[in-house]
């Protein structure tokens, strides 16, 4: 009986793992040193040693590639570990923050991204997508268990808690790009969980208006008694 040997997959049908994260790394490294507006997958294929052909059976362009950087990047989730408290929760999550939008390349990246998509529609929906998903799941973890524990009311607005946490130190490393060390972080949390019970305190909103842990579509989170 002779056994015949399967010819390996070639060509479009081999997509290497390690390959695709070396392109990835390649377009972040490229879009923090030249921008969007003059990355090339030229310079991406040679800055990942691998030739054109290669991006192109991942990506049909330049926006596919960086699209799907951007959906890869905002995929990755910050932890949100249980502390115990509010103040414990937020702080771990300010640290988090400030340390991955503080990192060199997204200090690069993210101003840059945000000046195109005022320009590019598909680039403004992908990081408004990412955003809201990102928010989404801050309230319905951090919020949703502040609100177990009683250290907050239900009923407050989601959004607006929300921007409470992630507003100041998004200005803070984006927009006026100034550091923060933990001591600062520490002053900040401190500063962020009493607007937070202020706001709460004067929320008009009902005692079922909180975070649900199911599905958030994409237009508003999804609220238990909704």
């Amino acid at each position: 009986m002779t056994t015949e040997k399967r010819r390996a997959p070639a060509g479009a049908a081999v997509l290497r793992g390690e390959i695709t994260t070396a392109i990835r790394a390649a377009v972040m490294q490229e879009l923090a040193e030249v921008g969007y507006g003059r990355l090339s997958i030229e310079a991406v294929a040679r800055r990942a040693g691998v030739s054109k052909t290669a991006i192109y059976r991942r990506w049909r362009s330049k926006l596919d590639l960086v699209l799907d950087m951007v959906t890869a990047v905002a995929g990755r989730r910050l932890p949100l570990l249980d502390t115990g408290s509010l103040h414990g929760d937020v702080q771990v999550l300010l640290l988090a923050a400030s340390a991955a939008l503080g990192h060199p390349l997204a200090s690069q990246i993210i101003p840059d991204l945000l000046a195109e998509a005022a320009r590019n529609p598909q680039i403004a929906e992908t990081l408004q997508r990412a955003m809201r998903d990102y928010q989404a799941r801050i309230g319905e973890i951090v919020i949703g268990r502040a609100v177990t524990r009683g250290e907050l009311p239900a009923g407050a607005d989601p959004w607006a808690v929300v921007d409470l946490i992630v507003g100041p130190i998004y200005w803070r490393l984006t927009i006026s790009r100034t550091s923060l060390d933990a001591a600062q972080v520490g002053i900040l949390t401190t500063a962020v969980v009493a607007a937070l019970r202020v706001a709460c305190a004067g929320s008009p909103g009902r005692a079922d208006d909180v975070w649900d842990d199911r599905t958030v579509p994409e237009s508003e989170p999804r609220r238990i008694g909704a």
